[in-house]
């Protein structure tokens, strides 16, 4: 699994971490880093020097809401061109999924990025909606046509982006698992930079690793954590230093900032987290699909949270493991998911089916 020269350093790595008699939980906000563990058996490795891992709140199509899913919903049946990224198609809610949708007669189109959006709806004059869904990664790209004025008249974007820190600051809050480090996205932090996090450190006392996304990468963050422990220290350090900088992406965040406000939002799994969403700002209102079609969405039915027996929830704030929600593998796969978390190439639940050694 590993390449010759990469298994030495891995065992050195671990060998290291071992000699500090450490038994900590780590969390980590990144649905990429989850694949990365569960594919090369770390957290295995991990468990035999003392060190859970856990995946929080780090996929952006599993944090995305119910409504906010029957909203586009309710924006395809209604007439609207709906054009959403592949992993939103398959998220089921009680009144069904954007595929359902499509296989109704309902126009929903999958896009790669917002530009093949923008094409589609130059192309044609019904009104076309695109499904803006990601972290910091993401909201620079969605907020390039806006700040550009490269958007035709027919075009508007519904935002379902989100930020990290908020999501961070309730898992603390919450108080529902003992967590003693952190694992950052280093994709976000390419864009945010590495000091966007620092207040969380110096907030909750605990330490925080930018990672990057190989196998040596998440061992070493791991190990530059229980070294910040032993240490008594809580800082935020980058281990993806060939690609994170302090600063980030200062025009990428410009961009951000231009387009978009925090304002208050529920996550799949959370309550409302305070200034925790990206909305458009009111100078883009034009290209704003809540208020550019806010009488079609105030069509949209009551969904419920999630289905009947669906823990994506807890699996979102690290309570439990996919494993342990009684649908896993049973009535919820990838072929017939029940949540969020068995859909997104992200998800844990689907890492965990796909990738995993459990197949109950």
């Amino acid at each position: 699994m590993f390449k010759y020269r990469d298994e030495a350093t891995a065992k050195k790595i671990l060998s290291n971490i071992a000699a500090m008699h450490m038994e900590a939980k780590f969390m980590h906000i990144c649905g990429t880093h989850q694949d990365a563990i569960v594919r090369f058996g770390l957290e295995e490795m991990l468990r035999d020097v003392g060190i859970e891992i856990s995946q929080g709140p780090g996929c952006p199509v599993c944090v995305t809401t119910s409504r906010e899913i029957a909203d586009a919903i309710t924006l395809a049946r209604n007439g609207v061109t709906v054009t959403a990224f592949g992993d939103m198609m398959r998220v089921p809610t009680t009144i069904g999924s954007l595929f359902d949708a499509k296989a109704d007669g309902a126009d929903v189109r999958i896009v790669y990025s917002i530009d093949d959006a923008l094409q589609m709806a130059r192309e044609q004059e019904k009104p076309l909606v695109f499904i803006g869904v990601g972290f910091e990664t993401t909201a620079p790209s969605t907020g390039v046509p806006l700040v550009k004025g490269t958007c035709p008249d027919n075009f508007s974007i519904y935002s379902c982006h989100r930020i990290c820190p908020p999501v961070i600051d309730t898992l603390f809050e919450l108080g529902e698992t003992t967590i003693q480090g952190l694992i950052m996205p280093g994709h976000v932090a390419v864009i945010t930079g590495s000091e966007f996090f620092r207040p969380v450190s110096e907030k909750y006392h605990v330490p925080q690793v930018v990672a990057g996304f190989e196998p040596l990468d998440i061992l070493m963050s791991v190990y530059m954590l229980c070294k910040q422990l032993k240490d008594g220290r809580a800082e935020i350090e980058n281990e993806y230093t060939r690609l994170v900088r302090p600063e980030g992406n200062p025009v990428a965040m410009d961009i951000m900032w231009k387009v978009f406000e925090p304002v208050d939002r529920a996550w799949r799994g959370f309550p409302v987290i305070p200034k925790s969403a990206l909305a458009i700002k009111p100078e883009y209102a034009d290209h704003d699909a809540t208020k550019v079609h806010a009488d079609i969405l105030a069509k949209t039915p009551h969904v419920e949270d999630e289905a009947t027996g669906c823990r994506c929830g807890d699996v979102l704030r690290g309570l439990i493991k996919s494993e342990q929600c009684p649908m896993f593998g049973k009535v919820c796969k990838p072929t017939s998911p029940k949540g969020p978390c068995m859909v997104s190439a992200e998800g844990n639940c689907s890492i965990a089916y796909r990738l995993g050694s459990k197949r109950l």
